[in-house]
């Protein structure tokens, strides 16, 4: 257990029982007071969506919320009486890298609620180099190690987050050796819609499939092929380049809705404004009529 006073607020999107949780739990706990604020289940794929209401149970490390990632750090940062010096969320089983596969992820969507709330955070995720997805037998030490280091830096003032909100980052199970690497997500987007098969229906119940592409395609005909596949179809500044390269990702982020402005914008919103006036100026008429 640390001395130290600071507090970290640790949630995931893989639920509270998860041993990427139990991971960086006992990681963190060398660096700060931490408590674990997780989804009773698992809730992995739910972005940042947030409930009208949750129960919430108590855990031994904290509290178990019956409810998605994003409620999570709602109910801890607004709910308890403490006050959080940064929010980690994961480690999540799969990379989460990539700006379509970011929007969707539970992991980075815990990590997006926090910088909203004015909390900076810090969204973790595992990949195997070779297998995408960590397989049977592997642990989340890589993970754990790295995240503890740049937790523990920050939380020291070595690093100042006033620049970014969030720190989106992806870790090797295996111990490749690799660097840490600024990265910034690729935009690389990918849906496949096709109608489920029996076994599907049956297990999903659902007659349609939306899966993500998780990589390029390329002439592959699988869903996922392995990272040796893709080889050099990434920018090097990007982070599914880093992943391929086997080096931990870091993708330093910011929260705000961009504001976009434009001619064209501006001409919609004054032709509606005109049909809008013309309407009202009808609709006045005819009742004077």
């Amino acid at each position: 257990m640390s001395d130290s006073s600071a507090r970290v607020l640790l949630t995931n999107d893989d639920g509270v029982d998860a041993p990427g949780l139990a991971a960086l739990y006992e990681e963190l706990r060398a660096v700060a007071d931490v408590t674990v604020v997780a989804p009773a289940e698992n809730q992995s794929g739910v972005g940042r969506a947030r409930s009208r209401a949750v129960d919430v149970d108590d855990h031994e490390w904290g509290h178990a919320v019956h409810g998605t990632p994003a409620d999570c750090v709602a109910y801890a940062l607004r709910a308890l009486d403490a006050e959080f010096d940064l929010v980690v969320s994961g480690c999540n089983h799969g990379p989460n890298c990539g700006e379509y596969i970011m929007g969707h992820s539970g992991t980075v969507g815990a990590a997006v609620e926090a910088a909203y709330l004015g909390t900076p955070a810090v969204a973790v995720s595992a990949y195997h180099r070779e297998e995408f997805f960590p397989p049977e037998g592997f642990t989340f030490d890589v993970p754990a190690d790295v995240t503890r280091l740049l937790v523990e830096h920050v939380l020291a003032g070595g690093v100042d987050l006033a620049e970014a909100d969030l720190l989106s980052v992806n870790a090797p199970v295996d111990d490749t050796g690799g660097d840490l690497r600024l990265t910034e997500p690729v935009a690389d987007y990918g849906v496949d819609v096709r109608e489920a098969t029996a076994e599907e229906r049956e297990r999903h119940d659902g007659d349609w499939r939306l899966e993500s592409d998780f990589w390029a395609r390329f002439e592959y005909a699988g869903r996922n092929p392995s990272l040796a596949d893709v080889g050099n179809s990434y920018p090097a500044w990007s982070d599914r380049a880093a992943v391929v390269d086997g080096d931990v990702s870091v993708s330093p982020l910011r929260v705000p809705q961009t504001p976009v402005h434009s001619e064209g914008i501006d001409d919609l919103v004054a032709a509606v404004n005109r049909a809008w006036l013309a309407e009202h100026e009808d609709r006045a008429a005819a009742d004077d009529d």
